[in-house]
């Protein structure tokens, strides 16, 4: 009964679970931030593409 106790007691204070669920949760922000970021910048580059783009056509006219 003992033994029981003790490896409950070292599972309860184990903490390198913690620690991998922190590295994914950190993981999990930091792609929402890159999602975030190239959806706002693809709009305004597709923007400038299309204005170059745009522009040649117009000039070869």
């Amino acid at each position: 009964m003992n033994k029981i106790m003790s490896q409950v007691k070292m599972f309860l204070n184990d903490e390198e679970g913690a620690s991998a669920v922190e590295y994914g949760v950190l993981v999990a922000l930091i792609i929402a931030v890159c999602v975030a970021v190239i959806a706002s910048v693809g709009g305004k580059v597709n923007n400038a593409f299309s204005k170059v783009n745009t522009s040649l056509a117009n000039a070869g006219a």
